[in-house]
């Protein structure tokens, strides 16, 4: 039996539908951690919930999701 440590994988899903992909800055933060982590580059964030966890591809992925709509 082989054990492997899967590496974890933050998406912030755009409003324009096309992901991007953020690095994990450290292992030991929490994914609330890594979110105020990268709010400072993307202040959407600061009201993404989280999404997850959902493993793919031999990553554990964690979704960031903006829960800022439009309006009209």
């Amino acid at each position: 039996m082989l054990v492997k440590k899967l590496k974890r994988l933050f998406l912030l899903e755009e409003q324009n539908g096309k992901p991007i992909k953020l690095a994990d800055p450290s292992e030991k933060l929490s994914v609330q951690a890594v979110q105020n982590f990268y709010s400072n580059t993307y202040p959407i964030l600061t009201t993404a919930k989280i999404e997850g966890p959902q493993i793919v591809d031999d990553h554990i992925q964690y979704k960031f999701i903006s829960v800022i709509g439009t309006k009209g």
